[in-house]
């Protein structure tokens, strides 16, 4: 599974700024396709599972503030990585 080829890093505008809302959301959601990937073969990995919802939590609080600071990068980002919206918005 090549999972650094799914999503495009080069939407950031080469920004290596790791403290970059949009990059954190990628990264955030490299580590879940990661973790998903992990628990395919491993369903009972519960630590993994607990990691996997603190991750995903992490991502919906950094979505949330990007939608409210930037709109329109919010919706790049969403249709770049192919994720969900938040609900409501």
């Amino acid at each position: 599974m090549n999972i650094q080829g799914s999503t495009d890093v080069r939407f950031l505008n080469d920004n290596e700024n790791t403290g970059f809302t949009a990059f954190q959301i990628y990264y955030s959601t490299y580590r879940v396709s990661r973790l998903t990937y992990h628990l395919e073969s491993h369903p009972k990995d519960y630590s993994s599972q607990i990691g996997l919802w603190k991750l995903l939590g992490k991502r919906k609080r950094l979505l949330t503030y990007l939608s409210s600071k930037n709109t329109g990068l919010y919706l790049k980002v969403l249709m770049k990585l192919g994720i969900r919206g938040l609900k409501g918005c």
